[in-house]
Parts: C-alpha cells; sequence; structure tokens
C-alpha cells in the first residue's frame, strides 16, 4: 500500500472517530427531545443532566485536536558544531537513504532511537524532523550497527511513515482521552455512592437498625458503558492500522539492509533487545543503587558505568542475543516480532559487508566522556540531581548497603515481632531457635497453599529457603551496624560481602561471607537446629 492509500485510510479511521461521536451526540439529542416531550417533567430533567453529562466527555475528545508534542522528550540537543562526525555520518545516511536529514538530533538516555516529524496539513506535507539517539545505545553497538539503526529510521522517512504517524498519534490519544474521561467519571461517581450509603449505614447503627450491604456495582454503569463504545472502536482502529505499521517495520529494515550491509542490520537487530534487558539490569543494580540513601555514583557515571559493565558482562550478552522473542510485545505492537526481523535479514543473499565499521559508535561523539556528564543534567530528576555524589562505586555500594540492612523488613522480621510481642532482632531469633519453637515461628510467615498445608519435614522444605535468605541478612544487618562487613564491588558478579573471621581462626583476618556464613546459616536451620556456629562467628554483643 503507498503513501497516499495509507494517508487516506489514517484519514477514514480519524474520522470515523468523530463520526461514532457524532452519532452519539443525535442519540443523546434525541433522547433529551423525546424526553421533554413525552416524560413527566422530573424524570425529563433528570435525562436531560445525565445526558449533557454523558455528552461533555465526547465533545471535549472531538475538539482535542492537537497531537502530543515531542519537545517535552528529556534530552541533550546538539549541533552540528558539536558534534561534526556524528552529524556527518547522518547526513551520508540521509543522502543514501534518498531522503531529506533531520533538523535537530538530540541525544537521550534510553536504548533506542527514533525519528519524528511535525507535519502540515493533516500529514500530508512534510514538516521539520527531529533524530532522538540514546546514547546508552550508542555505547553498546559498533559504527555499523549505528548506521544500520539510523538507514532503518531513514526508512520510515522515504516511506511516509513519520507523516502519516501524526494522524494515528492524534485519533489514538482523542480515544483513549475519552476512555479516561468517562472512566474517571464512573470512578468518581462510585465514590459519591459508596460514601452516601456508608453514612446511610452509619445512621442505621445508631438507630440499631441493621445496616445493608454497601453495594455500588451499578454506579456509574452509563459512563462504563459510553467507555466500553470507544475502547471497542480503539482496538478496532489499532486493528486496521496493524498490518500497515508492521509492513513499514518490515520495509524499514530492508532499506537499513541496503545502505549499512545485512550482516549490520541482523546483528542490531540481535543486540537492542539484548542492550534493553542489560541497561534495564544495569539502572536496577547499579546506578540507581543508593537512590533510597539519597547518593548516586560519581559525576558522568550514571551512564559511563553501562559501557564498563557490558565489557565485563560480555559472555552474558551472547546468551541475550541468541534469546530472541519469537511473539510481539502485545496484540496491538506495531513491531513484528524481533526473531522474524532478523530471519528476514539473515535470509538475505551475503553482501561482503561484514567487516566493515567496527568501532564503537560511542567514538562517533567529540568528547564521550563530557556528553556522558552533561547528559546526566537534563535526564536526570531534579531530585535525583540533588542526590550526594560517592567518590567511586565501592562508597556507593558500601553506603546503599548500610542503608538497605539497617532498614531491613523481610517476612521473617515480621513473624518474628508477632510471634515475640517484641522488636524483631537476631538474637531474638537465636532464642526462639534455641528454645526449639523454629518452626512454630515458620508457621507465621506468608505461605503458599501447599506450603501451609504440607506437615513435618515436607513444611520444613518448603520454609527454609526463605529463611535462610532472611537470616542471612539478619546476619550481615549485625556488622554492618558494628562497621565489621565490607563489601567488595564487581561489574562481573554481584557484590560479595567480606566479615571478619571467627576467633579461632589464625590470624583473625577476613573470611569471605560465603561457604563460612552460609554453613552456621543452615546448622541453625537444620532439623536439629545448632546455632553454635553462627554464633561464633558473631560481634560479641549479638552472640
Amino acid at each position: 500500500m503507498g503513501a497516499t492509500l495509507r494517508a487516506l485510510r489514517a484519514v477514514a479511521l480519524l474520522l470515523g472517530f468523530h463520526l461514532l461521536s457524532l452519532v452519539l451526540l443525535a442519540a443523546l439529542a434525541a433522547l433529551n427531545a423525546a424526553a421533554l416531550r413525552w416524560a413527566p417533567g422530573p424524570v425529563a430533567g433528570k435525562i436531560v443532566v445525565v445526558s449533557v453529562l454523558l455528552a461533555v466527555p465526547v465533545v471535549r475528545g472531538m475538539f482535542m485536536i492537537r497531537t502530543p508534542k515531542d519537545e517535552n522528550v528529556a534530552g541533550l540537543p546538539v549541533t552540528e558544531a558539536d558534534e561534526p562526525r556524528l552529524w556527518a555520518l547522518v547526513r551520508e545516511l540521509a543522502d543514501a537513504a534518498g531522503t531529506r536529514a533531520p533538523d535537530r538530533i538530540v541525544l537521550t538516555g534510553d536504548v533506542n532511537a527514533g525519528v519524528t516529524e511535525r507535519p502540515r496539513l493533516f500529514g500530508l506535507l512534510p514538516g521539520p524532523r527531529r533524530l532522538y539517539l540514546g546514547v546508552p545505545l550508542m555505547t553498546g553497538l559498533s559504527e555499523a550497527q549505528l548506521r544500520a539503526v539510523l538507514a532503518h529510521e531513514y526508512g520510515h522517512f522515504t516511506g511516509g511513515d513519520t507523516r502519516l504517524s501524526a494522524l494515528v498519534v492524534r485519533g489514538r490519544t482523542q480515544i483513549e482521552r475519552i476512555i479516561e474521561q468517562f472512566h474517571a467519571k464512573a470512578d468518581r461517581t462510585a465514590a459519591e455512592e459508596h460514601a452516601r450509603q456508608e453514612k446511610a449505614a452509619a445512621r442505621a447503627a445508631v438507630k440499631g437498625k441493621k445496616a445493608k450491604e454497601i453495594d455500588t456495582s451499578g454506579s456509574g454503569l452509563t459512563y462504563r458503558m459510553m467507555a466500553r463504545l470507544y475502547t471497542r472502536y480503539g482496538e478496532f482502529y489499532l486493528r486496521a492500522s496493524l498490518t500497515t505499521a508492521r509492513d513499514q517495520e518490515y520495509a524499514a529494515d530492508l532499506a537499513a539492509a541496503r545502505i549499512a550491509g545485512r550482516d549490520a542490520t541482523a546483528s542490531a537487530l540481535r543486540e537492542i533487545p539484548a542492550l534493553a534487558s542489560a541497561h534495564d539490569f544495569y539502572l536496577e543494580c547499579y546506578a540507581t543503587l543508593g537512590a533510597r540513601a539519597r547518593l548516586m555514583p560519581p559525576r558522568g557515571e550514571f551512564f559511563g558505568g553501562f559501557g564498563r559493565m557490558l565489557n565485563a558482562r560480555a559472555l552474558e550478552l551472547v546468551q541475550l542475543r541468541t534469546q530472541l522473542p519469537d511473539e510481539p510485545a502485545s496484540p496491538y505492537d506495531s513491531h513484528p516480532p524481533i526473531a522474524e526481523r532478523v530471519r528476514r535479514i539473515e535470509d538475505l543473499s551475503a553482501d561482503g559487508r561484514a567487516e566493515e565499521a567496527k568501532g564503537v559508535a560511542l567514538d562517533l561523539l567529540t568528547a564521550p566522556e563530557l556528553t556522558l556528564t552533561a547528559l546526566e543534567d537534563v535526564v536526570l530528576t531534579e531530585e535525583a540531581r540533588t542526590f550526594r555524589r560517592t567518590a567511586d562505586w565501592n562508597e556507593l555500594l558500601d553506603a546503599a548497603m548500610a542503608d538497605a540492612l539497617a532498614s531491613l523488613d523481610t517476612p521473617l522480621h515480621r513473624a518474628l515481632a508477632f510471634y515475640t510481642k517484641d522488636r524483631p532482632t537476631l538474637p531474638g531469633l537465636l532464642t526462639v531457635i534455641d528454645d526449639g519453637q523454629l518452626w512454630r515461628l515458620a508457621q507465621r510467615l506468608p505461605l503458599s497453599d501447599e506450603a501451609a498445608a504440607a506437615k513435618g519435614r515436607a513444611f520444613r522444605e518448603f520454609v527454609r529457603p526463605v529463611m535462610r535468605d532472611a537470616l542471612r541478612s539478619m546476619v550481615l544487618a549485625e556488622f554492618s551496624a558494628r562497621s565489621l562487613v565490607r563489601w567488595e564491588f564487581s561489574w562481573e558478579r554481584a557484590a560479595t560481602a567480606h566479615l571478619p573471621g571467627p576467633a579461632a581462626d589464625a590470624g583473625g583476618g577476613d573470611t569471605e561471607a560465603g561457604a563460612v556464613l552460609n554453613a552456621a546459616v543452615d546448622a541453625a536451620l537444620a532439623d536439629r537446629p545448632d546455632t553454635g556456629p553462627l554464633r561464633a562467628l558473631l560481634p560479641p554483643r549479638a552472640a
């Protein structure tokens, strides 16, 4: 389907939305006319009020004609004077694709790249173009892979997709806005009815009467029915444009393979999901490690550490590249399954371009370290920018773990507090174990139905893993409170805790808190528990 036909279909879908709204408004007007003519005065008045309340979201949605602006995307705009090599590559690929280069490049903090266009005349005339390019994406891609990614985006330009997207986004946004308004009104009506019934129940209780059960299932029903109508049209709207959207992705992939090469395009498609997963892991386990303690990595390291983690965990990335999703993210996802896209590209004939541009894409930037630092100032939230910067990653790890252990709250803590009616502490738990009450305490843990029904040894095997993790954390918390635990930071693996060795150890040096601590915890949680090894590890006060 050509760009003109796709534009006409997008216009038809948008007009269908307005036609649905006009039909509903006409039906409400006819209902009002009939009510005013035939219904008693009070009934007619109620019908008119309800009709007006239903018409307001419809009218507001019809006149919400502006599409969301993309200027609010957090990023760092770079000019040609700032990044001459990047701009040269962008222009070179635009020429190769036979399209107009973007008017602006914005560097972002995402593993993503995208192009937008602000067209005129409902998307039929071109407008200003913008390229959004994620610095984490550049960190993980080679220059050849980045060329493929950019060539793919230019494929959307040449196919007219960016202009059509304005129509599609406009219709989707209008439908979503109306649905949200109807649901909000339904929820508000249900809440008001709930409050009214609660007051009535309270008055009945004061008079000694039996209160009616609160039931708001019928409240806001009319609003929800209206929302359901637009939801059904929204699903049709997405289905009608889905095939075209996925065909556009396939066409853009072919354009990338033609411009950047088959192998670079296929490897980029494999790399991006792996990088996205790795970046999520990096943000959770490294970059935001100290957020709870209001701590941040050193300047420039919030984004800069991602590259070091990728280098250290290269083998894990190899596995991620082979685990390609073979299903779309949702039934309405505009992108085809990544496995199918890779298969189509790899089925193309070899073009002899496998050895091109193997350098890291981030090196296209004039001063990558300065860019990583500047990006923090525009991407991080205002609150995050006020957090204290640590001197290095190990200081961040030490402080973050100390804060987490100081506020430890596990199911075992809560069960212990309930069981002993006292503040949950490690000495208190050890006393419970010595008294032979450990498994009675374990019955206070949140359990699955299967675990709760188990007895004897089977029950102990169900709850022992939860107890083991919680007890080990309580031991670490005791050492941390006395500044006796030392954490070893690593890009290759999880952080390692080091504890002082037992008094009997020769030299009294550090002993890695692995085998020794785990053996002591296992002894305390055995069928015949022995807290001796664990007490020997602990500081005197805790033991």
